[in-house]
């Protein structure tokens, strides 16, 4: 990052008020009349309402549109543990994008704990002020644990983004790359570099897509996790392999598909060379990739690269997702996020990049035609339509699994 971006950014979040997001009011508050029903004494009839129905909280509240991002620092981005202040400007970040992409409300919270149960507890013990929680910026393998504690708990969704929202977008663009490539999922070998909570996420979420298991090799930081290893945790044993292959090379001769989501220049050229015919990877550290799709594509021309960065083709981004997940639970009032939204999620962003791209996505994303192919197969964060496609999708995922507790509004998310 050069001096001159460092000091525009800091700039961004300091001027001309400190921060990103702010409380914005949706009634008159001008008037003695005004004050008198936005408080004492005519909040007292909402109140009375809402104790004896409960559900009447989203008639007379912002609690359906409002989305808590909730998180403890201790995983911050590519900075590590940096403690729950510091992820503050991050999670601010995170409020901007579900109001700016899918209209949604949202609040920081950041929780300073010891343990995990008191994280849990104290989450659980505010959920239901809140349409939904996103879990953010928590380290492996704790938010597994608090992600999964606080879905049994929690009568609102729950959802750790750095899982499932990176999965969500990784599996559509992994699905149309197999199938330009010529392949079959459930055919492919693949080799995971990586072993966190991004990891698990995304390779659990291909398997539901169809990819078999023992056809995955996943690596960490001391090689590849296999069967007879007794330093891994439960997460990372369920893709133990009964290998003898121990290193990234061993694993990647013949493979079709690499996904990085490990740290900067760890896949080697020489290791590239190694994969099957019409190869895909996706290197998605940020902000340096695995390897650069500069280098990748002058090792390899029939590959199809897929990176974490918006100055390259194919970019994975979260944003393609979790703000329009939301939406479509929120609205229909969903108790959890459950795989069949996600796959929902999965199919409506995969078909998307499909159909012909409007003139305002193109001028958006500074490029004068974009056509599915190996240079565009995923969508642009900037497309309009990802909202109501998959609000849609998710939203009718819901209802057909029971999750939902009112139906599809009437005409929703028609144009």
């Amino acid at each position: 990052m050069s001096d001159d971006f460092r000091e525009q950014a800091l700039h961004y979040h300091a001027y001309p008020t400190p921060g990103k997001i702010e409380i914005a009011l949706t009634k008159p508050a001008n008037t003695a009349e005004d004050l008198a029903l936005a408080y004492s004494p005519g909040v007292a009839e909402p109140v009375r309402e809402i104790a004896k129905n409960p559900d009447d909280v989203y008639k007379y509240t912002s609690k359906g549109n409002m989305v808590a991002v909730i998180s403890n620092g201790t995983a911050i981005l590519g900075l590590g543990n940096l403690g729950p202040l510091a992820s503050k400007p991050v999670m601010e970040g995170k409020s901007l994008l579900f109001k700016r992409f899918a209209g949604l409300d949202s609040i920081d919270i950041e929780v300073k704990h010891r343990t995990i149960d008191e994280f849990v507890d104290t989450v659980a013990n505010i959920a239901d002020t809140f349409g939904g929680i996103n879990l953010e910026d928590i380290k492996a393998p704790d938010c597994f644990e608090i992600e999964r504690r606080l879905i049994e708990r929690c009568d609102v969704p729950v959802f750790h983004d750095d899982q499932h929202g990176t999965a969500i977008v990784t599996a559509a663009g992994l699905l149309n790359a197999i199938e330009l490539q010529g392949k079959k999922l459930e055919d492919a070998i693949i080799v995971c570099l990586g072993a966190g909570a991004a990891a698990v996420a995304c390779m659990e979420l291909l398997i539901k897509c169809g990819a078999m298991r023992e056809k995955i090799y996943m690596l960490d930081r001391k090689g590849v996790i296999h069967t007879r290893r007794d330093d891994i945790n439960e997460y990372k044993q369920r893709f133990a392999n009964n290998t003898d292959k121990r290193t990234l090379e061993d694993v990647i001769e013949g493979a079709d598909l690499f996904l990085g989501v490990s740290g900067p220049n760890l896949l080697p050229p020489e290791a590239l060379k190694l994969m099957a015919d019409k190869p895909i990877v996706f290197a998605c550290s940020n902000p340096d990739p695995e390897i650069k799709p500069e280098l990748a594509h002058e090792v390899r021309d029939d590959l199809i690269m897929g990176t974490g960065r918006s100055d390259y083709p194919n970019q994975v981004n979260n944003v393609l997702c979790f703000p329009f997940i939301f939406r479509g639970a929120l609205d229909v009032r969903a108790s959890v996020i459950n795989d069949e939204m996600k796959l929902a999620a999965v199919e409506a962003i995969r078909q998307l990049t499909k159909e012909p791209v409007p003139a305002e996505v193109l001028k958006a994303a500074g490029v004068d035609a974009l056509e599915f192919g190996k240079g565009y197969i995923i969508p642009k964060p900037m497309d309009p339509r990802l909202l109501p496609r998959v609000a849609k999708a998710v939203a009718q995922a819901a209802v057909d699994s029971g999750v939902a507790r009112i139906e599809i509004p009437e005409g929703y998310m028609e144009a």
